[in-house]
């Protein structure tokens, strides 16, 4: 359980990374939407940290413009 947990936590990141590649937005810039700091934001994005919210999570989509999907398969 924790390996996948492990693993969807660093697509997430992954995820986020291009997101914020291609709409060209900074760390600071998510401290600033999400209304936190910037070591705040390095924890959302750490790839190892698992121990997210959902409301986290729902945050972070609504700050680079996109939203939270999220399914049982």
């Amino acid at each position: 359980m924790e390996i996948s947990a492990k693993a969807r936590k660093r697509l997430l990141a992954l995820q986020l990374a291009d997101i914020m590649k291609q709409e060209r937005l900074t760390k600071a810039h998510l401290a600033r939407e999400l209304n936190t700091s910037r070591s705040q934001v390095d924890r959302l994005l750490d790839p190892k940290n698992t121990s997210i919210t959902l409301d986290s999570l729902e945050r972070l989509a609504h700050a680079v413009g996109r939203q939270l999907r999220i399914e049982f398969a």
